[in-house]
This record gives structure tokens, C-alpha cells and sequence, in this order.
């Protein structure tokens, strides 16, 4: 390990610890009854047991199986028609309109809509998610194209590129780091998106769904480690894959500052 990639873990443990201190000392306060605010022994205890028996395991399993799968389809329907917009004028004037009025409204207010078209399961869930992440991926990747600078478009153009050949060479590589950021974006709100709908579309299995059935029985400890695993599922997808994706693309191509670590 190198001193940088030490520096920041370092850092990284640090933020960690005190995040931890602070709670433990709300937990210990006496604000709120040990049921309600449980330490970290309680969290962690709670947390043990779950996967020691597979439990937790499979609940993640089935939320990540939601989330992918929304997740996938939002980025095959929403980078195709940012790409569009970006491009083509008369593409922009149909589905700016649209993204405009239906961005702004939560997942979550769809929930009764979706229970009656799709009913309770898993296809509610997945239908939340896919509308909760498509929006972000189409605006960013629209706001992408569109801020490629025109005059390497014109050159390539003057050069004989042909449509394919910019779109590989210029719009991509000009546009990527927004498409990433539309991802990133995408991805915290197919979170928020399946939690809600699997506390109330789902069937018996989900993090939501446990977050949901134990406030029902004053788990509150089973609620703080479900919480915990959807924290760490979503650093690691954004070290493992984002920055990861960012590193060995725009970042290496000189279109974003590099980010140590």
C-alpha cells in the first residue's frame, strides 16, 4: 500500500471512528431508551446474528437483485435518449417536456399507482426503481452532450468523421464524466427507491422490508444493522465501480481532476 492509498485510509478511518463516537455517546446519553437508540454492541450484536444465520445475506441479495436490475434497465433506456436530446434538436423539444414534469415527483408518491398495475412483488419494486434512476442518467447525459465543446465536433466533422466515428471519438469522451455523475446520481435514488417500495410493495424479504417489520416490533437494533449494510453496499459500489470507472477513464483522459486514493 502506497503512502497516498494509506493517507486515505487513514482518513477514511478517522471519519469512521468519530461518526462511531458520536453515536455511541447519543446512544449512552440517555436521551431515548436503549431500545430505541442502541449502541454499537446492540448493532453490531444484531448484525452478527443475521449473518451468521444467512438472513441478512439474503435480504441483501434480494434488495441488490431489485436495485441491479432497475438500475440496468434505467441505464439502457435513459443514456440512449440523453444522447439524443443532446443531438438532435426536434429529440430535445419531445422529451425535455416530459423529463421536466416528471422528474420532480418522488418515487415513493408512484407507490400506490405501481401496487395497483403491477401488484405486491417484486415488480412494483423493480418499476420504482427504474423510474426513480432513469431521469437522473437522462439529464445528466443530455447536459453532457450538449456541453462538448462545438469545436471539436466541427473539426472532426471537417476531418470527414462520420456520425459513428464522433460519437466514439468526440460526444463519448466529451460527455462521460456527466453520464458518471448521472449514475452516481441514479444509483442513491434506486436506493431510496427500493427501500420505500419493498417497506410497502414487497413481500417478506428486502432491507426495507426489515427496516419496515422491525420498527414493528421495536427492533430498533435490526433496523440500525440493516441501515449499516445498505451504507456499506453503497461505498462499495461507488469505490469498486464509479471511481473505478472514473479513474481509468475521464480521469486519465484529463477531463476531471484525479482523485487521489
Amino acid at each position: 500500500m502506497n503512502r497516498s492509498r494509506a493517507q486515505t485510509v487513514l482518513r477514511g478511518a478517522v471519519s469512521l471512528g468519530l461518526a462511531f463516537l458520536i453515536w455511541e455517546g447519543f446512544a449512552r446519553s440517555g436521551l431515548f431508551a436503549p431500545a430505541l437508540a442502541p449502541s454499537l454492541v446492540l448493532i453490531g450484536s444484531a448484525l452478527g446474528r443475521m449473518l451468521l444465520s444467512g438472513a441478512m445475506l439474503r435480504h441483501a441479495l434480494y434488495t441488490l437483485y431489485r436495485v441491479l436490475f432497475g438500475f440496468v434497465l434505467a441505464g439502457a433506456v435513459g443514456v440512449p435518449i440523453g444522447i439524443l436530446m443532446g443531438r438532435f434538436r426536434r429529440v430535445e423539444r419531445f422529451f425535455l417536456p416530459l423529463v421536466s414534469v416528471l422528474m420532480p415527483i418522488p418515487s415513493l408518491a408512484w407507490v400506490p399507482v405501481f401496487i395497483l398495475w403491477f401488484g405486491l412483488g417484486n415488480a412494483a419494486t423493480i418499476a420504482l426503481v427504474f423510474y426513480a434512476a432513469t431521469f437522473p442518467v437522462i439529464y445528466n447525459t443530455w447536459t453532457g452532450v450538449r456541453s462538448v465543446n462545438r469545436l471539436w465536433i466541427r473539426s472532426a466533422e471537417a476531418m470527414g468523421a462520420d456520425e459513428k466515428a464522433l460519437f466514439q471519438k468526440v460526444v463519448l469522451p466529451g460527455s462521460l464524466a456527466f453520464v458518471i455523475t448521472g449514475f452516481r446520481q441514479a444509483f442513491a435514488r434506486a436506493w431510496i427507491a427500493v427501500v420505500g417500495g419493498e417497506m410497502i410493495a414487497a413481500t417478506n424479504w428486502g432491507l426495507g422490508w426489515v427496516i419496515f417489520d422491525s420498527k414493528e416490533f421495536l427492533n430498533t437494533d435490526v433496523m440500525m444493522a440493516s441501515l449499516a449494510v445498505i451504507g456499506i453496499i453503497g461505498f462499495a459500489f461507488e469505490r469498486l465501480i464509479f471511481h473505478t470507472i472514473e479513474q481509468r477513464t475521464v480521469a486519465r483522459w484529463g477531463m476531471v481532476k484525479a482523485i487521489k486514493g
